[in-house]
């Protein structure tokens, strides 16, 4: 009986940070859901309205490393909600701004927030469970972004269609104020996990396994904004998806990014995180491979079932991965990981922007499915290699 309850109150703050997830995800998502909407409100075309996802996704990049460092010492509940009511007061003054010149700054100011919560909260979760659980505790937090793409996307194009995408922003904020109540209320004082040492940063910069599967998760990254970045644009002029059949679609997507990444928070201890990133990046690499076979949009929904249930699940097994072969160097390397999510959405998004732009798009997917297809032989050699961390 006396250790239930720290068990229960452990379950609480992890179910609050996973709900943290999923409002940082529903936000980082909005712009790609309501990218039409954006793009007509503002009088811009769809490529310059796409560049608000690679500047906001460059800031994260950048942003994660260098603000692991700087918020080294801080108790973890107190950051992690001050970064939600960020969040919320950037989404709201965003939902104000008149012009995309206004709007950029404001962006690229309010994605802060990610860059802090989602590696710290991977950190802490770490923390708050015993060392054999922690690849499970990491996944399971992660789990927020999954269904954040089930229901947060969807309902963001949904309201976004319908309402414009100002609402949608507007929602987020309350979500955010709401999220910050939930940490501040569940997570226990004095998480301050070791602030990294110089040396220990030039452990993680200087080992060749951590900055391998940081490339990894930079290329998976890559491999999949140069397409799903303009998904809605391509949707709604390729197919003729209306604002309700995104929606569907994204939720459809959503639904089994949520089932890989729960399968992936089972197994993950027993299978290991490096059979788990190759067989979740084979998903989305197979579902690239099929899109121009996609005639209808019935099957292209189909097409994008593999992709669904592996975009989530591999970021929560290279987390995972990085967290077990570290556990004392991952406030570093889980902040490095997101970087190289950042940095893979900034070069993709960037990527598929100019090929739309140059009238390439027929070969978004065939470039995307090269990079995946690097992605994997990374991994593979990575893991071949036997060197440890």
């Amino acid at each position: 009986m006396n250790g239930a309850a720290p068990r229960r109150a452990s379950q609480r703050a992890l179910w609050a940070l996973l709900a943290g997830n999923f409002v940082i995800g529903t936000g980082v998502m909005v712009v790609p859901g309501t990218l039409n909407e954006i793009s007509t409100s503002l009088a811009i075309s769809v490529a310059t309205s796409g560049q608000l996802i690679t500047a906001a996704a460059a800031v994260m990049c950048i942003g994660a490393p260098l603000l692991a460092a700087a918020v080294a010492g801080w108790d973890r509940r107190r950051l992690l909600a001050l970064t939600m009511l960020w969040y919320a007061a950037g989404h709201a003054l965003a939902a104000l701004m008149p012009s995309f010149g206004a709007l950029l700054p404001i962006r690229m100011l309010t994605v802060i927030a990610p860059a802090i919560f989602t590696p710290q909260a991977a950190a802490c979760a770490g923390l708050l469970v015993p060392p054999e659980q922690r690849g499970r505790a990491v996944t399971f937090v992660f789990l927020g972004w999954s269904i954040a793409s089930v229901l947060g996307l969807p309902i963001g194009a949904l309201i976004g269609g319908h309402l414009g995408w100002r609402m949608a922003f507007m929602v987020i904020a309350a979500l955010s104020v709401a999220s910050a109540t939930s940490i501040w209320l569940t997570l226990p004082n004095a998480i301050r996990p070791a602030a990294l040492t110089a040396a220990a940063w030039s452990r993680v910069l200087r080992s060749p396994v951590l900055m391998g599967i940081v490339t990894v998760t930079a290329l998976q990254g890559t491999g999949q904004f140069v397409l799903s970045s303009y998904l809605g644009p391509i949707l709604k002029q390729g197919y003729g998806a209306d604002a309700t059949m995104l929606s569907v679609i994204w939720a459809l997507f959503g639904l089994f990014g949520l089932a890989g990444n729960m399968l992936v928070s089972r197994f993950i201890d027993r299978v290991g995180a490096g059979r788990m990133v190759l067989v979740t990046s084979a998903l989305i690499t197979l579902s690239l491979l099929l899109w121009p076979l996609a005639s209808t949009l019935a099957w292209l929904a189909v097409v994008m079932v593999p992709w669904g249930l592996g975009c989530f699940a591999t970021n929560s097994a290279q987390q995972a991965r990085l967290v077990g072969l570290a556990p004392t160097l991952a406030p570093g390397s889980v902040a490095l990981n997101s970087s190289g999510i950042y940095t893979g959405q900034a070069v993709g998004a960037a990527l598929g922007g100019w090929l739309l732009a140059n009238d390439a798009g027929a070969w978004m997917s065939w470039v995307g499915f090269v990079v995946l297809l690097a992605a994997m032989a990374l991994s593979v050699a990575i893991d071949r290699s036997g060197r440890p961390a």
